[in-house]
């Protein structure tokens, strides 16, 4: 703990901080719950889109194997072109939102490939972006969760540090301040009781000499 002037400026500057601190607590612990809370629910989200690719690319398995020519569809048959995103807030946290995405797919032979080959690619541009958007829910979940830790830190630091500190300054200057005042009353008394005794003594003294 920093050494602090025993003061009554020193104690408005505490109590100052400590009205401070009290003040922005509750918003940096509000902060933090609403950050937990997104991070689950984008966790959640981002779950279910990997869910529904494993299961599109069971179904395509199996779809493809119905025709016997799983050999006939390369997966560089659809390439990503490119990538919509747009912008979000989440508690002051600007996070990249997926709205989609541009394909290029490649050069075939129409005659020597089988008709399914376009449904085929259909379906791999579906589990192309499922893929792209599960990415960006990751990259929301890493920022918002590097906003929560340094939310947390702050929230820790009033909370355990900087309010029990401002608390504790205060009463160790009141405590100053006042045995002060009890000091200087007694001084006072003192002072005043010795003043009446020379008084009462130089009376006594003026009385004897008359």
């Amino acid at each position: 703990m920093a050494k602090i002037k025993l003061t009554k400026n020193e104690q408005k500057a505490q109590k100052d901080s400590l009205k401070m601190y009290q003040r922005y607590l509750p918003t940096l612990t509000l902060k933090k719950q609403q950050l937990q809370t997104e991070i689950r629910t984008i966790d959640a989200k981002a779950k279910a889109v990997r869910a529904q690719r494993a299961q599109l690319e069971k179904e395509f398995k199996v779809w493809i194997s119905v025709f016997g020519e799983e050999d006939a569809f390369t997966p560089d048959m659809v390439t990503v072109r490119n990538i919509r995103k747009g912008t979000g807030n989440i508690a002051g946290v600007n996070i990249p939102v997926y709205e989609g995405a541009d394909f290029a797919r490649g050069d075939y032979d129409l005659y020597a490939t089988p008709l399914w080959i376009d449904m085929a690619a259909d379906r791999m541009e579906k589990a192309l972006s499922l893929d792209l958007e599960a990415s960006v829910l990751d990259e929301q979940v890493r920022l918002l969760s590097r906003e929560l830790r340094t939310t947390t830190q702050r929230v820790n630091l009033f909370e355990k540090v900087k309010i029990p500190e401002a608390k504790q300054n205060i009463k160790k200057i009141s405590v100053y301040l006042g045995d002060q005042q009890v000091s200087a009353v007694v001084r006072s008394k003192i002072s005043k009781k010795k003043i009446d005794a020379r008084n009462a003594a130089a009376e006594q003294a003026k009385g004897a000499a008359v």
